[in-house]
């Protein structure tokens, strides 16, 4: 390695190929055992300690701040994902994309941004897709190019590589707070009102099965969190997912993950499968991460067989939409069931569809909360409760306006009355709202 001459700072090309012999240095003399018992504080120390001798030994000039860097980049290598690590730990990121072993986004605030963050090449990122799924027993490879999977805080991870991906392999983290969202923080947000959110409340205690619709990104885990915050803790929770993401705070919760197939195509363990399962593991309540499959067909049943108080997300882009899909969902579980016997089925499961959705400006927001209100002739009826109204656009983009009632009131009100529970009509009164 060519040293640089006395007092010349050196290229940047010159660190990253110190950088990288570093990093092998280490490999091959950090102690195995020792990794398996440091936390990161004591590896840091350990790590410093190597630079040092590797330093002395190389004699290469570094900067106080350039050795602080090289050991913060050399721990995230290590203890972390690389170079998205810090990325990860900002609390203003919510979604990490790497496109690119230079070209790496990320969305804060709702808008999408290009970093400054870069990998050594293509394999630098599949060591990092690597290390999140293995130990999942989770893979990726050319037979299985895909794969949905989660960080240890629950974030969501999807990884796709070649052939499939024409780019090489392309990797998207969906970040999910270490400290969940509360239904305040969705009020201050102004995500939520705080009479609908009482009115929710008030659903979920009573057991109305509760569907969450938006499109991608729209914030519906989220949202699906914090309905379920008010589930009453003497109850038993059932949660089925594909990569574990919720996080409930109730004593009594057990969570079930779908698996994929092995290498030989077997083993496979679907949200369907949980779903029946669930059924025989005396749940008071059974929450679906999301429904797109086949599972739609079980789930209602079990709605219409006692298990009352479910909540689920759905992709689409309307209440209305929700249903079609639900339909549509139903019919790919393989039973020739006729549409009026699927429509009368989901008009008696689902009671509230809860719309949310990302506004222009980045920020989530419910935008309508509808009651299926029943199945006349061969449509199922629905009527919205309450309706986001926008004013307009404020400064800097942002969206001006609220969610107002509609003035219609829902026909469950009487569970609300067998469970004491007092829901002032007043939430419901129409409010007109004025333009800008």
């Amino acid at each position: 390695m060519a040293l640089p001459a006395s007092g010349q700072e050196i290229s940047t090309q010159l660190y990253m190929e110190f950088k990288g012999s570093v990093l092998n240095y280490l490999v091959q003399n950090l102690d195995q055992k020792f990794l398996e018992v440091a936390d990161e504080a004591m590896l840091r120390r350990r790590v410093e300690e190597m630079i040092e001798d590797k330093l002395k030994v190389d004699r290469l000039p570094l900067t106080r701040q350039m050795r602080n860097r090289l050991v913060a980049e050399i721990t995230d290598e290590i203890l972390g994902l690389g170079p998205i690590e810090p990325l990860l730990r900002d609390p203003t990121v919510t979604e990490v994309m790497v496109n690119r072993p230079d070209q790496v986004y990320c969305e804060r605030f709702g808008k999408l941004e290009l970093t400054d963050v870069h990998f050594r090449d293509v394999d630098h990122i599949r060591h990092v897709i690597d290390k999140i799924v293995t130990p999942l027993g989770r893979r990726i490879d050319e037979s299985s190019p895909m794969v949905d999977a989660r960080l240890p805080d629950g974030s969501r991870v999807n990884a796709i590589i070649s052939p499939l991906s024409l780019t090489g392999p392309v990797l998207t983290i969906r970040k999910f707070s270490s400290d969940p969202y509360t239904v305040e923080d969705l009020i201050g947000f102004e995500t939520i009102s705080q009479p609908l959110a009482a009115f929710l409340s008030a659903c979920v205690r009573v057991k109305l099965n509760i569907l969450v619709s938006g499109g991608s990104g729209a914030g519906k885990t989220t949202f699906l969190n914090v309905l379920s915050a008010f589930i009453p803790e003497g109850e038993r929770i059932v949660t089925i997912e594909d990569a574990a993401e919720l996080k409930l705070n109730q004593p009594h919760v057990v969570r079930l993950e779908s698996r994929p197939p092995n290498i030989e195509g077997k083993g496979e363990v679907t949200i369907r499968d949980l779903v029946r399962n669930s059924l025989r593991m005396r749940p008071d309540r059974i929450i679906v991460g999301e429904v797109r499959g086949g599972e739609a067909l079980d789930m209602l049943q079990a709605m219409n067989t006692g298990h009352e108080g479910s909540i689920s997300t759905i992709h689409s882009n309307s209440a209305r939409d929700a249903l079609a899909r639900l339909e549509t969902m139903v019919m790919m579980a393989g039973m020739e069931l006729p549409s009026r016997a699927i429509r009368e089925q989901v008009a008696a499961a689902i009671h509230l569809i809860i719309q949310v959705s990302r506004m222009v400006d980045g920020g989530r927001k419910v935008v309508g909360v509808s009651e299926v209100q029943g199945l006349e002739g061969q449509v199922i009826v629905l009527q919205d409760l309450f309706t986001f109204q926008q004013k307009g656009i404020g400064e800097n983009g942002k969206v001006i306006g609220a969610i107002q009632a509609t003035g219609m009131v829902p026909k469950f009100m009487d569970r609300f009355k067998a469970a004491g529970l007092k829901i002032s009509p007043e939430i419901f009164r129409f409010e007109p709202v004025t333009p800008l």
